[in-house]
């Protein structure tokens, strides 16, 4: 049978997914006794939640080291690949992706797990491609940390290989800078033919490039809403003929029924439980890699951003607000966002409730109906 259409492939001109709920304390460094348990239980009742509302995807975090502090954020997390696979396994529409850092898995028994995943999906599952930043994750793999632009050369030769496998029938020879390999073949093919949706996030001109070369989703960082609408340009631009690679973004969701309400709440999260050693140690760690997501000067006045989302877009208001801020979004050429929650059970249903509904009424998103 061909390969299906997935939510993905809907007429949702702003789609949404939930983000890593894998991990412990989502996005934020909070102390608050709400903070997220990403228990293997919480997960499935948050990704079930999140498939019975209609919204598009999961995406979880690749993270290897936590971020320390009283909290340590993210230093608990379920590997993303196979993370996904149980989510696929559990849910009837919902995409879901696994986070794949390219350097520390070998191209051709991950093409087989991909595949494996893509099988229980039913063609639901999708690729997030890392090329990698966090110096102290490389080295507890023992993996040296390349250049910033030679990562992406790195990432792209990978990619070769692990296409070539879905694609082809016989076996062949790779011989390249990076990997040289004989008789390389691999069944069963991806489910339904074609591949995986192949997911990138990059804000230099490297990673832009290699997401516009080969990705379906291109996942930008947003430090000034005003630029947002050159950036989309900027990577639409680069993608070769014939190709539109989806643009989306990261954010943290904090909303309450009232803006004063919704300040009180991000006030009692981010500064009086907020996790501050947390926020300095990522901090020291995103400089020391060379990543080139968000410049440093901006990095260095983002501290409660990093509280509040790890750095994420913060999406922060009323209700109104709220859906005012995506269409925002929405109007500057963002096709989606993936989204952190306090707490991804309890604080759904505000999301389910109020915010789609509001979406629905903007234009940007279609009433949802279960499908049979």
């Amino acid at each position: 049978m061909p390969r299906p259409p997935t939510r993905m492939d809907n007429q949702n001109r702003f789609k949404l997914g939930l983000f890593a709920m894998n991990c412990s304390g989502g996005l934020t460094m909070t102390k608050a006794p709400e903070r997220w348990d990403q228990s293997w239980e919480n997960n499935l009742e948050a990704a079930r939640l999140a498939d019975e509302a209609g919204l598009e995807f999961l995406l979880p975090i690749g993270r290897w080291h936590g971020y320390r502090g009283e909290t340590d954020t993210e230093g608990t997390t379920w590997e993303t690949l196979t993370w996904a696979t149980g989510l696929l396994a559990s849910t009837k529409r919902i995409s879901a992706f696994c986070t794949l850092h390219v350097a520390f898995v070998n191209p051709v028994f991950a093409a087989k797990q991909m595949v494996t995943a893509d099988h229980v999906g039913r063609g639901r599952f999708g690729v997030n491609i890392v090329s990698g930043w966090n110096r102290g994750e490389f080295d507890m793999f023992g993996v040296a940390l390349r250049e910033h632009d030679d990562r992406y050369g790195y990432s792209e030769e990978w990619l070769s290989v692990v296409e070539k496998i879905w694609s082809s029938g016989e076996p062949f020879d790779f011989d390249g800078e990076h990997f040289q390999l004989k008789g390389v073949l691999g069944k069963p093919k991806p489910y339904g033919g074609g591949r995986p949706m192949i997911m990138s996030a990059g804000a230099s001109a490297a990673g832009r490039g290699f997401a516009a070369r080969h990705a379906d989703c291109l996942f930008i960082t947003i430090y000034d809403v005003d630029l947002v609408p050159e950036s989309v340009r900027s990577v639409r631009a680069m993608a070769p003929a014939g190709r539109r690679p989806g643009v989306y973004a990261s954010g943290h969701l904090i909303t309450r029924p009232t803006e004063k309400e919704t300040q009180d709440y991000y006030n009692y999260i981010v500064h009086e439980m907020g996790d501050w050693e947390a926020a300095d140690h990522i901090l020291a760690i995103r400089l020391a890699g060379g990543g080139q997501t968000v410049p440093p000067d901006v990095l260095r006045t983002r501290a409660q951003h990093l509280v509040a989302g790890v750095g994420t877009t913060p999406v922060v208001g009323s209700y109104d607000q709220v859906a005012a801020q995506l269409q925002r979004l929405s109007q500057a050429g963002l096709d989606g966002m993936a989204v952190g929650l306090v707490n991804y059970i309890e604080h759904f249903p505000v999301l389910r409730d109020e915010i789609l509904p509001r979406l629905e009424r903007l234009g940007l998103r279609q009433p949802y109906r279960p499908e049979a």
